[in-house]
C-alpha cells in the first residue's frame, strides 16, 4: 500500500510539473510576440513588405470559404487595399484533389478585385510551420505581414521568429467562432508542439523549386 501511495504522489508531482512546463511555454511564446500584433491603421507604415501570407483554413463542400477563413481573408484584402504589400501569398492545405483551400482563397480574392497575378498559392502550406517555412524557403520571402485569428496569429509570429523572418501580424475580426474554448485548448498544445519543432527546424513535407515573389502569381495555379 505505501508504494501505491508513493507512486500516486510521483504521477501527480510529474503531471503538475508537466501542466506547469506547458503553461511556461505557451506564456512565453504570447509575450515574446505581443509587440509584432499591429493593427490596420498602424501597419500603413510599414515598408518593403515582400507579401500577405493569408493562413489557410476550412473550405465549404461548395467550395467557398468558412467563416474563419472568410474573416482572415477579408482582413488580408484590407490590407491589400491600404497598399500593405502588393502580394498576397494564399498559404493552405491542398494535398488531396478533392480538398483544396489555397484555390478558393484565391478566387476569393479574385472575386474581390485582387489581380489573379499578385496572389500567389502555397499548395503544401499542410500545417502553420510548413506555411511559414515555405514562405521563406521556397517564396523567398523576408519580410512579412500574416494575418490569421489572434488565437492562433502568436504561434505563427513565434515560428515566423525562429525561422528568421522580419514578421508581423494583424489579426482577423475578434469574434467567438463555434468550439472556440476546444480551439484555445488545443493552440495550447500546438504551441508547445512548435517550440520543440521550431529548436530542430525540420524540412516540411514538400519542398520544391524557388519561386520568386517578383514573378507572376499565375505560375502557382495548377
Amino acid at each position: 500500500m505505501p508504494s501505491i501511495k508513493r507512486m500516486l504522489r510521483f504521477c501527480m508531482a510529474f503531471s503538475t510539473v508537466i501542466i506547469l512546463l506547458l503553461l511556461i511555454i505557451n506564456a512565453l511564446i504570447l509575450y515574446t510576440v505581443s509587440d509584432q500584433f499591429l493593427t490596420v491603421d498602424d501597419i500603413e507604415n510599414l515598408t518593403d513588405v515582400d507579401c500577405i501570407i493569408v493562413l489557410g483554413a476550412g473550405v465549404k463542400p461548395d467550395q467557398t470559404p468558412s467563416l474563419m477563413l472568410k474573416d482572415r481573408l477579408d482582413r488580408s484584402l484590407e490590407l491589400y487595399e491600404v497598399g500593405v504589400s502588393k502580394r498576397l501569398l494564399m498559404s493552405g492545405d491542398h494535398g488531396k484533389e478533392n480538398y483544396d483551400e489555397v484555390n478558393v482563397m484565391k478566387q476569393y480574392a479574385i472575386n474581390a478585385g485582387v489581380n489573379s497575378s499578385m496572389i500567389f498559392m502555397d499548395h503544401a502550406g499542410f500545417s502553420t510551420y510548413e506555411s511559414i517555412y515555405r514562405a521563406k524557403d521556397i517564396f523567398g520571402a523576408r519580410k512579412v505581414v500574416i494575418v490569421s485569428q489572434k488565437y492562433h496569429l502568436s504561434r505563427a509570429l513565434f515560428i515566423a521568429n525562429r525561422l528568421g523572418l522580419d514578421a508581423y501580424g494583424v489579426a482577423a475580426v475578434d469574434i467567438q467562432y463555434s468550439g472556440q474554448l476546444q480551439r484555445e485548448f488545443r493552440e495550447v498544445l500546438a504551441r508547445n508542439k512548435d517550440f520543440i519543432v521550431t529548436l530542430f527546424k525540420p524540412e516540411p513535407t514538400f519542398l520544391g523549386d524557388s519561386i520568386s515573389l517578383l514573378e507572376n502569381g499565375d505560375f502557382t495555379n495548377d
